[in-house]
């Protein structure tokens, strides 16, 4: 896997949100600037236009190297690949198709490359957090086990999620890859996933199952703090939210990782109550699943371990070594047969992970096109 931690290179970025646009520039995957916070106008595309030239703009004066690119990721629907927006909820000045990139590429004279906050998230945890994590605490347990295939999903407001496939981010034929929050509900078969693994979830199946009456409108992680005992209200009600959550997700992620094989990281901001959700994704993914005639099958064909319990991961490490004996020959050879994947919690924090993911998708992209 590249790491660009060593790399003299810098390029513009942004984290554009539906209030407010953040702006940056990173020199060898690390911040070189102080960010730049503007107001997104987000109702008025003139001056959300205006708002990013001139955001990319101040940024450009805090550095002494000439900028190679600009990367950054941006809700969509878009064209990420031509760096097109279409019509967006968070920032309704956009419709119709906006050509955000062409345009940035004209007035900076730069490549210009835009994506989804998922895919930027698991590109940076496969560059510099999670899967390179993973795969040294194996070395360092001698096992000769590693990854090289990642799925990311973050848990906030919505249900994102990206893959990353050999160092390469899987965005698919029309920008459309790993889009997970589409997948179908399990509690509610006729619903998006999203609708059971997001913080709106969190807050409509505790407020459905309490018994208490509370003034104020809670959070999730006032939830979290019901749950654990730490601020008053129903903590079954609490336990409950978290518990449905995680059934669902565990749903969702058995069928995408049914396809990718590999690793998988959570983040986003839902990802600090992990303690509460994540024992119900694993026991979701290691269950079971009936054929129509009642034979019981394993959920996957690999499996799950969760990768923050240093028990389940030194089991994960070892797996099943075999000796076993090669047929017509004296020869023996060594076999494990436990197919596995593991399961775990960002290493960088979503917001480091997108900015190393922009920086080095940029980088990636250009030193391809030069090889080519």
């Amino acid at each position: 896997m590249i790491n660009y931690s060593n790399d003299k290179r810098v390029v513009l970025t942004l984290d554009a949100g539906g209030t407010n646009f953040v702006f940056s520039a990173i020199k060898g995957n690390v911040e070189i600037t102080t960010s730049i916070t503007l107001p997104s106008n987000a109702n008025n595309l003139d001056f959300c236009l205006e708002t990013i030239i001139k955001g990319f703009k101040e940024i450009i004066i805090q550095i002494n190297d000439k900028p190679v690119a600009i990367s950054f990721a941006f809700p969509g629907p878009a064209d990420y690949e031509n760096g097109i927006i279409g019509d967006l909820g968070n920032l309704p000045g956009f419709r119709g198709g906006v050509a955000l990139g062409p345009m940035l590429k004209e007035i900076f004279g730069i490549p210009v490359f835009i994506n989804n906050d998922g895919d930027l998230f698991t590109y940076g945890e496969a560059i510099a957090g999670f899967l390179p994590f993973v795969n040294h605490k194996l070395k360092l347990a001698n096992s000769n086990k590693r990854f090289k295939n990642l799925l990311g999903v973050t848990l906030g407001t919505g249900f994102g999620a990206g893959i990353v496939r050999n160092n390469e981010v899987f965005l698919g034929d029309n920008g459309a890859g790993a889009e997970i929050w589409l997948m179908r509900n399990k509690l509610h078969p006729f619903s998006l996933a999203e609708e059971g693994v997001s913080i709106r979830a969190i807050k409509r199946v505790y407020q459905q199952n309490s018994n208490f009456n509370h003034d104020e409108d809670l959070s999730p992680k006032d939830i979290f703090d019901i749950a654990t005992g730490i601020k008053p209200g129903d903590k079954q009600a609490a336990l409950k939210s978290f518990e449905e959550m995680g059934e669902i997700l565990g749903d969702a992620l058995s069928n995408a990782i049914t396809l990718i094989d590999g690793l998988i990281v959570i983040g986003g901001g839902l990802s600090g109550a992990a303690s509460l959700f994540l024992p119900k994704v694993i026991e979701e993914m290691n269950g079971h699943i009936k054929s129509l005639n009642g034979k019981d099958f394993n959920r996957l064909e690999v499996k799950v371990f969760d990768l923050e319990d240093e028990t389940q991961f030194a089991e994960f490490a070892i797996g099943e070594q075999k000796i076993i004996n090669v047929p017509k020959s004296n020869n023996t050879i060594s076999y494990d047969p436990l197919k596995r994947i593991g399961i775990g919690l960002s290493k960088l924090g979503t917001s480091k992970a997108i900015a190393i993911g922009a920086y080095s998708y940029a980088l990636h992209q250009i030193d391809t096109k030069v090889k080519a």
